[in-house]
C-alpha cells in the first residue's frame, strides 16, 4: 500500500524526533560533561559534551546570541512546516520533501534542547543531572544547551610543514562532536545539494516568479 506523503512527513518527522530526544536524554540522565565511552576503540566515542544550540558544537555570541539563535530557529521552523505542506500540495517530488522534512525534524530537536533541558535538568558539570531537580533547572527559557555525544575522530596526524599557517599543527577527521539531530539536518541539505538542485532550483524560481507577481498587482 502506497503511504500518503502527509503520513510520510510525520513518520520521518517523529522517527528522527524520537530517537534524538530518547539519547540526548539518556546521555543527559547518566553521564556528565567529559565523560565518554569508546564504543569502537578510538575511532567511535560516546562523548557527552553541550554547545550554545549552533550544529557539531559551535557557539554563538553568548547569552544575547544564544537567545537570537533560539528565535531565529523557531522562526525558520515555522517556516519550514509552511514550506513542507506548501510542497505536499503541489505533488513535490518524494525525495525532495523527505529532505526538507529530515531538516525540519533536525533543527526541531535541537530547539528543544535550547528552549526546555535549561528548565528541567540541572547543570551536568562533574555530575549527572537529574529531571526536574528542587533546585530548579539551570538556565532559562531558550537558554538551555543542546546534547552532543557522537565523535568520531577517525584519523589523527599533522598538517604538513608547507602548508601556511597551519603546517606542523595537530589534525584530526573527523574532530566536532554531533547529535542525531545535526546528523538529520546534514543528511537532508546533502542530500539536496547531491540529488536536488534541479528541483530546489525550480522551486526558487517558481518564489521569485510569485513575488515579482504580487509586486505587479
Amino acid at each position: 500500500m502506497k503511504i500518503k506523503k502527509t503520513h510520510l512527513v510525520f513518520l520521518i518527522f517523529f522517527s528522527v524526533l524520537l530517537i534524538d530526544q530518547i539519547l540526548k536524554i539518556w546521555i543527559k540522565t547518566n553521564m556528565f560533561i567529559g565523560q565518554e565511552y569508546h564504543i569502537l576503540g578510538d575511532w567511535f566515542i560516546l562523548h557527552f559534551t553541550e554547545n550554545e544550540g549552533m550544529a557539531f558544537g559551535m557557539s554563538f555570541g553568548g547569552n544575547w546570541g544564544k537567545l537570537f539563535l533560539s528565535l531565529f530557529r523557531v522562526v525558520a521552523i515555522g517556516g519550514l512546516f509552511w514550506y513542507i505542506f506548501k510542497l505536499i500540495k503541489e505533488g513535490v517530488q518524494t525525495g525532495y520533501l523527505v529532505c526538507i522534512t529530515l531538516i525540519t525534524a533536525g533543527a526541531t530537536g535541537n530547539l528543544i534542547d535550547s528552549a526546555f533541558y535549561g528548565l528541567v535538568f540541572n547543570d551536568s558539570s562533574y555530575q549527572i543531572a537529574t529531571f526536574l531537580p528542587e533546585g530548579g533547572g539551570y538556565a532559562s527559557f531558550l537558554h538551555g544547551h543542546v546534547v552532543d555525544m557522537f565523535y568520531f575522530p577517525i584519523i589523527n596526524g599533522h598538517w604538513p610543514q608547507w602548508i601556511p599557517f597551519i603546517g606542523g599543527d595537530d589534525f584530526q577527521f573527523f574532530r566536532p562532536v554531533f547529535n542525531i539531530a545535526d546528523a538529520s539536518i546534514t543528511t537532508g541539505i546533502l542530500t539536496l545539494i547531491v540529488f536536488f538542485r534541479k528541483t530546489a532550483m525550480l522551486e526558487l524560481n517558481d518564489k521569485n516568479a510569485e513575488n515579482e507577481e504580487e509586486k505587479i498587482n
